[in-house]
């Protein structure tokens, strides 16, 4: 593994269990035995390193999502299935940096923040497409928003990474299941 790749493992490690403002260069480059020369010769200052933490993970879900919604002749319930499993699964696979994009990003400097919302955006409208197309072929409900239904199910995908274990008593797959059942059929008899 490449010094880099390090650098930005132990920075996840560190920022998640110290969060950012709380994690110096220096314990970064004591975490790793490397100098602070190192940590500079690959990024500028630690909320570079952040922003690329940020850019990383959202630009894999984005890269998945688009493979979601590529796939031709996909019902839009799955399609919508398969992104929510995305979100979720992502707990599992990739529980720290997972953690440090959702509660770390008040940390980005203004033009960094810029970057990171407007591919939170794009994976947002994404989802919002995949809703409008399947309430123009008849699989979805027309009488809602496909904006709030979009918000919707961000909210409650994204919060669970406060509250969700994967080796806990639920399974991400029952997890997927309970969200899918709720959003396609809600909770009245």
């Amino acid at each position: 593994m490449d010094i880099k790749k390090k650098i930005i493992e132990q920075s996840i490690q560190l920022f998640e269990m110290k969060g950012f403002s709380e994690t110096s260069i220096q314990d970064v480059v004591e975490a790793l035995g490397v100098t602070k020369g190192t940590f500079y010769y690959y990024f500028s200052s630690k909320e570079q390193l952040l922003r690329e933490i940020h850019l990383m993970y959202i630009d894999g879900l984005l890269k998945l999502q688009e493979q979601i919604m590529e796939n031709p002749g996909t019902r839009y319930q799955t399609k919508l299935y398969e992104t929510v499993k995305l979100l979720i699964t992502q707990i599992k696979v990739t529980g720290r940096p997972a953690r440090v994009f959702h509660r770390e990003m008040r940390h980005l400097k203004p033009e960094s923040a810029s970057m990171v919302k407007q591919k939170r955006k794009l994976f947002r409208l994404n989802i919002q497409k995949i809703i409008e197309s399947g309430m123009e072929h008849g699989e979805f409900r027309q009488d809602l928003r496909a904006d709030l239904v979009a918000f919707a199910i961000l909210g409650m995908c994204n919060w669970s990474y406060n509250w969700f274990d994967p080796n806990g008593p639920v399974t991400d797959e029952e997890l997927v299941e309970t969200y899918m059942e709720t959003l396609l059929n809600g909770i009245v008899n």
